[in-house]
């Protein structure tokens, strides 16, 4: 399995889902992969507006949605959310946040995807936070409440890279999942991290897509089961 970005965490997300089934992934900037560093960094979970960060009872920051690789000010989450709100209503403007929400998000009585905030206010909704904690959609969470069940059938095969200076912040989400699997026994994860530097935004891979398709390749190859053809794997 590969991809980058949504397809970046719809492909770690197959690899955990059915870690026997898969035989490796190389996922590439995935959208985030613990809820507690949401785009923005945002902890949906705990943070009662997505909109701002509180600075004690007096100021509130307004939350960057994205930057550029040298540090700049993007859009806020304000704007973003205001964007799609003029894209569509209903979680329906299939861009940035929600692409994503419609995948995490619990469908409502109208037959349309719950908001995980209010796009006017940003106030957060954390039932729709737990539900997509309850339902495996923070893969981190996910991995680590079910590593005695999983980890076996998932040594080696996380392989896994962000640029430090993702334009999205989803590097943010990835230290906390390096954080456990670095730290997994019985049996250890045995994969890899690979984080770009300096200036690596998002869209960064550490390999050109010919070596990509070398290093499948070889997986493939070394995995294949004895008296099945490997030859068309070997490069």
């Amino acid at each position: 399995l590969t991809g980058g970005s949504t397809g970046g965490w719809e492909a770690l997300a197959l690899q955990l889902y059915h870690p026997d089934f898969f035989g490796g992934v190389w996922t590439f900037y995935p959208d985030p992969v613990d809820l507690r560093r949401y785009n923005a960094g945002i902890n949906i979970y705990e943070d009662e507006n997505a909109f701002t960060i509180p600075h004690g009872p007096w100021l509130q920051q307004e939350r960057l949605a994205t930057r550029t690789i040298d540090g700049q000010t993007g859009l806020t989450v304000r704007q973003q959310s205001q964007i799609q709100r003029v894209l569509g209503d209903k979680e329906r403007s299939t861009t940035s946040l929600n692409d994503f929400e419609v995948v995490i998000n619990p469908v409502g009585a109208d037959g349309y995807p719950v908001p995980l905030w209010d796009k006017t206010t940003g106030r957060m909704n954390h039932a729709v936070a737990r539900y997509a904690r309850e339902h495996g959609y923070d893969l981190r969470e996910y991995t680590e409440r079910n590593w005695s069940r999983i980890g076996r059938d998932l040594t080696g095969k996380l392989h896994i890279s962000v640029g430090e200076a993702d334009g999205n912040f989803l590097n943010l989400a990835l230290y906390l999942l390096q954080d456990f699997l670095e730290n997994t026994t019985n049996p250890y994860y045995a994969g890899s991290f690979e984080f770009g530097r300096p200036l690596k935004g998002h869209g960064w891979q550490p390999t050109t897509n010919s070596e990509l398709v070398k290093k499948l390749a070889a997986a493939v190859a070394q995995n294949t089961p004895r008296g099945e053809p490997a030859n068309q794997w070997r490069y």
